[in-house]
């Protein structure tokens, strides 16, 4: 259930337009074709998307130092843009841990069943109980119970890791566009400079 509900929530929010609108580095850079924008419009571009934060870190690193070189304007970038990367990748890590631990969990059922199942053939004789005292039809149902907590481990953990690997990709796709579209932003803040 819970890596059900990731799934569902990372699908929710790493759409394109929360992560990296298409056309919102050309608007910001259409706004600032003539100066630094006010603080209500870095706001709303702040608040846009993920891209939009690390768009306003730009503009707020010039607009507290005019004179900003090149480094620090590329330093403020890189911070919002490692930001915005951990928020990216939020959750990712407990999907990959329900990916990893439910087979070994489905084992673990197993071997607890098996050694259930054998205790209980055994008879009642203990130790020195007689070999074949057990009844087949429940040996073999047992095990079949037993197998099935591999089978349920397994079918939580492929899916599990199928949209990990998914998810992984897709964010990886998005930080290296918001590198890719933040490096033409800070040639441009350059511009802006005073």
């Amino acid at each position: 259930m819970v890596g059900l509900a990731l799934v569902i929530e990372r699908f929710i929010s790493l759409k394109a337009d929360k992560i990296l609108p298409p056309k919102l580095l050309d608007e910001a850079i259409m706004v600032s074709r003539n100066g630094i924008p006010g603080p209500d419009v870095v706001t709303q571009l702040e608040q846009n998307s993920a891209f939009g934060e690390v768009l306003a870190s730009g503009f707020r690193a010039l607009n507290s130092n005019p004179r900003a070189s090149e480094d620090d304007l590329r330093s403020s970038l890189e911070g919002a843009g490692r930001m915005a990367a951990a928020k990216l990748q939020r959750y990712l890590g407990a999907l990959a841990t329900i990916a990893s631990a439910a087979p070994l969990l489905g084992l673990l059922g197993t071997v607890i069943g098996m050694i259930e199942i054998f205790g209980s053939q055994g008879g009642d004789g203990g130790m020195g109980a007689v070999p074949g005292g057990g009844n087949p039809a429940q040996l073999a149902n047992g095990i079949s119970i037993a197998l099935y907590n591999t089978a349920f481990g397994l079918m939580v953990a492929i899916p599990a890791l199928i949209f990990w690997r998914y998810f992984r990709a897709r964010v990886d796709d998005y930080l290296l566009g918001m590198e890719l579209a933040s490096e033409r932003f800070a040639r441009h803040l350059v511009t802006l400079r005073k």
